[in-house]
């Protein structure tokens, strides 16, 4: 069945595009987060440790709600680590750093993330796309404050 929402083929695709590296760079962050949460250590460890736990919990509800947008424009969401990777711009780091590393690093990804919802309401904004804008509008918000909480935190 066609799809026929208000908004034309090349324009749903260029809003779902947008939305895929959004995607992929929320659950890059949600798999750097819960990671972290796992094997955080150091004098602020119970802090952090709940902190983690509350940011990747919201990126976990978050990730669905971006790929069923992505279904509802009529393109696939990426499902596969390779796919993510690809599309993603929040870095992967080897090794196991410190609390501090820790707190710097998801501060950097939240303000990657920030960025990447900004570029998909740019988008939804210029095709009138307002369901997506709807989906992104709070990510920004979310994003940019926990980036903020958390350079407070290396304060």
């Amino acid at each position: 069945m066609d799809i026929d929402i208000g908004i034309s083929t090349r324009d749903r695709a260029l809003s779902a595009d947008a939305l895929q590296k959004l995607l992929a760079d929320t659950y890059a962050l949600y798999l750097k987060t819960h990671g972290y949460h796992w094997n955080v250590e150091g004098p602020h460890f119970q802090q952090l440790h709940a902190l983690f736990m509350e940011q990747y919990v919201e990126m976990w509800n978050a990730v669905d709600e971006l790929a069923e947008r992505i279904r509802a424009l009529g393109k696939y969401a990426p499902s596969s680590y390779s796919e993510m990777a690809l599309l993603s711009s929040v870095k992967e780091e080897a090794g196991q750093p410190d609390w501090q590393a820790m707190v710097t690093n998801l501060a950097e990804g939240h303000q990657e993330v920030a960025k990447s919802a900004r570029q998909v309401l740019r988008v939804a904004e210029e095709i009138g796309d307002d369901a997506t804008a709807d989906v992104v509008t709070p990510r920004i918000t979310l994003h940019e404050k926990s980036a903020w909480m958390l350079r407070a935190t290396t304060k």
